[in-house]
């Protein structure tokens, strides 16, 4: 194991010798499946099991991603002793789409993903052979996962947030913001069309991207939608902006209600979250007698967005962070759904 992470620092000298050899082979042993979630939404999920690992981490993905991005991070949770449970958000990824354009980030409610990865819980992660739980989630995933947590609280032994989407950086003052958004609720049309300055998905140059510095995970990324159109999704509904928004806020609201063991990371260089929420949650944590691990974000310097996608020398440092911090919680103790 202790080669394994050693090998995170130095990947990238030889990335495609990896993806197309190593990376490869363990994506064919994946276990694909789906459950059926609000309103009738077929939801997708990736399974890697082996019998001798006791412990599974849940991911959860951000906005547009799909598990099928996620298969680096799969591979090396795995290979560090854990079982790995990847699921397509609603309205992405190979999950259904609530709208005729399948590019529109849409969801009708906030709380549908919320209830999505309830049912997921219950029917595929509380029943599963694991003495431990975990849930590992990035930015918008972040947000699903910590409201999950507030509303039936043990549920897992800890919980790693990667820049989570706790609140979003506007270009506009939050008052305009709001009120264009209360605007657009009562005209369905817009309502239900791309926000301001956002369209369908299109490929930008990696030199344009805010999201990562590491240029073959990049490519790599851009190579999922070129090989399989129906994973693209493009910008956000102004519905989706609204209800992401008001998530936002009963994450913080709620951030005293759950006492799960929680890791923040935070990127130093973010430019789609807030991370001014990141450190309101903490001091929210911190006052209600459950603080984040170390008291504050663990900020990786120099990283974009996307940390788990990030070069090397950034991502290494979140990824044995994330690790040590589930090892610290591996002692025994059961958890029931609440």
């Amino acid at each position: 194991m202790f080669q394994q992470q050693k090998d995170w620092e130095t990947r990238e000298n030889a990335f495609a010798a990896f993806s197309m050899g190593p990376l490869t082979d363990f994506w064919r042993q994946r276990e694909e499946a789906e459950f059926t979630g609000v309103d009738d939404i077929p939801v997708h999920f990736v399974r890697f099991h082996a019998e001798k690992n006791d412990r599974v981490i849940v991911v959860c993905p951000g906005r547009i991603e799909s598990y099928v991005k996620y298969a680096e991070l799969a591979y090396d949770l795995f290979h560090s002793g854990f079982d790995v449970l990847i699921i397509d958000h609603r309205g992405q990824g190979r999950s259904g789409r609530m709208l005729s354009d399948p590019h529109r980030g849409h969801v009708d409610n906030f709380n549908d993903y919320v209830d999505d990865l309830t049912a997921f819980w219950q029917q595929e992660v509380l029943p599963g052979p694991w003495r431990k739980r975990y849930i590992l989630a990035h930015s918008m995933g972040g947000a699903i996962a910590t409201l999950f947590l507030q509303r039936h609280p043990n549920q897992c032994d800890a919980i790693a947030l990667c820049a989570p989407m706790f609140g979003i950086v506007m270009r506009f003052p939050d008052w305009m913001v709001r009120h264009i958004l209360d605007w657009a609720e009562g005209h369905p049309r817009i309502r239900e069309g791309y926000a301001m300055g956002t369209g369908r998905w299109r490929a930008l140059p990696f030199g344009m991207n805010a999201l990562t510095h590491s240029r073959q995970r990049y490519r790599r990324n851009l190579r999922f939608y070129a090989d399989e159109p129906r994973l693209r999704v493009g910008g956000p509904t102004y519905h989706w902006v609204r209800e992401g928004i008001l998530a936002g806020e009963q994450v913080l609201a709620g951030a005293g209600d759950d006492a799960t063991p929680t890791l923040l990371i935070q990127a130093e260089e973010e430019q789609v979250v807030d991370n001014r929420m990141h450190d309101r949650f903490c001091e929210l944590r911190a006052a209600a007698g459950h603080p984040v691990e170390g008291g504050k974000p663990l900020v990786i310097k120099g990283a974009y967005h996307e940390i788990l996608f990030e070069k090397d020398e950034m991502r290494s440092v979140a990824l044995n962070a994330i690790v040590e911090f589930f090892d610290k919680h591996n002692s025994s103790s059961g958890n029931r759904f609440a």
